[in-house]
């Protein structure tokens, strides 16, 4: 059973394990989209049936085992965000919260709407996997989606006017207290808002709801480009000065979700501007795009993962008597990574004829993903037997909000 009524001993970053879990729903959600064919935007129920229910087979086998793994992930993330929610008010009510409002580790509380965002994302699979029929009424759908999504938008920007503005004006950015990346939990929240307003770029018809979606998730990948050259700037500018916090070290991992998305709402906005404007990006130009930000994301998974390895935070934060709220952030590049994997093979490698669909050459590309996602399943279940439930020791995470 879940902790309950932590109050003070509660924190945001607790979000992480919900933001987590979704995503993880949505990666094993991603092998049945990009090997099954579908008419609709993306794999629905209408597809998946008949090959359930059509005898048993290999391929009704892998594709039930990988339904049910999505399906148990979408529902650990909602009960994880009802959880969230209601722990969430009741540490609101607190002096804790009163004093993180008051200090730079403010911008912790971006995390909120990162994960609301993911909540959308999730409904979204949930419906399309479990409403029959769900994609002939698809279009009136859409602007309900980009209203939910512009809403958590606006309280996103909220959090973060009212940041810098208290920033700018009483001058308390802390650089020794922020020595890691860990404020970029608010460029990944912008990227994720911005990746979910361009879903119907992607997979409308209508030319009208492809413009105003086109524009609103322009604005939040572009202010989300901008504040990340920020933000690189000052997080490694404080590190080289002060060294790295070790709680916050993950926060070196965090360009990989952030490059995941703002590369996915790359392709959803090229796909989507082809399809109703004629606007032509080739194959080569998607390998290109997606080749480049892969390499960011190896050079930021290798360093990071040298850093974490040299402090022994994996023996100590996931193994040891460390326990914190923020270690939820390894597994946010542990879905990253894998799901851009994922494009990568697809738009990139099979694309452009490279690979050829189920051939050895296609598994072994995909192998080293599937055992990181693997890897990242085990790691979240470890945190949440240690931190979430009511047997796990509950610390005071007040300290390290910031390690995102």
């Amino acid at each position: 059973m879940l902790c309950k009524n932590l109050e003070e001993k509660y924190s945001p970053m607790y979000h992480l394990a919900a933001l987590g879990s979704g995503g993880l729903s949505i990666s094993f959600f991603l092998y049945l989209n990009f090997s099954l064919p579908h008419e609709s935007g993306i794999i629905s129920f209408d597809q998946l049936w008949p090959i359930l229910t059509g005898g048993l087979s290999l391929k009704s086998l892998s594709v039930g085992l990988c339904l049910a793994i999505t399906l148990i992930l979408l529902a650990t993330h909602f009960t994880l965000m009802v959880w969230n929610t209601r722990e969430f008010s009741l540490y609101k009510k607190t002096k804790a919260y009163a004093d993180l409002r008051n200090s730079s580790g403010e911008i912790s509380l971006m995390v909120v709407p990162l994960t609301m965002a993911m909540t959308v994302n999730a409904c979204f699979v949930s419906g399309s996997l479990l409403v029959p029929g769900l994609w002939e009424y698809i279009e009136y759908l859409f602007p309900f989606a980009m209203l939910a999504f512009l809403a958590i938008g606006v309280y996103a920007m909220r959090i973060l006017g009212n940041y810098f503005t208290r920033m700018f004006l009483q001058k308390g950015y802390d650089f020794e207290q922020n020595n890691s990346l860990a404020p970029m939990i608010s460029i990944f929240a912008l990227a994720m808002i911005a990746v979910g307003l361009a879903a119907p770029v992607a997979m409308s018809h209508t030319r009208e709801i492809v413009a105003i979606s086109f524009a609103l998730s322009s604005f939040f990948a572009t202010s989300a480009t901008l504040l990340m050259f920020v933000m690189l700037v000052i997080g490694f500018s404080t590190m080289l000065t002060h060294g790295i916090r070790s709680a916050a070290a993950p926060s070196l991992w965090l360009m990989i979700p952030i490059t995941t998305l703002l590369g996915i709402t790359f392709m959803r906005t090229a796909h989507g501007l082809h399809e109703s404007f004629d606007a032509h990006v080739s194959p080569a130009d998607n390998l290109v795009v997606l080749m480049a930000l892969f390499s960011i994301q190896l050079m930021f998974g290798m360093l990071g993962y040298v850093i974490l390895k040299k402090i022994n935070y994996f023996r100590d934060y996931i193994h040891g008597d460390k326990c914190h709220a923020t270690t939820f952030a390894l597994i946010c590049p542990g879905v990253a990574f894998p799901v851009f994997g994922l494009f990568l093979v697809k738009f990139g490698l099979l694309g452009n004829g490279l690979i050829s669909m189920w051939t050895p050459a296609h598994y072994l590309f995909l192998l080293p993903f599937l055992l990181i996602q693997l890897k990242t399943l085990q790691v979240l279940f470890i945190l949440l037997r240690r931190l979430q439930f009511t047997s796990a020791p509950v610390r005071n995470n007040v300290a390290n909000m910031q390690a995102a």
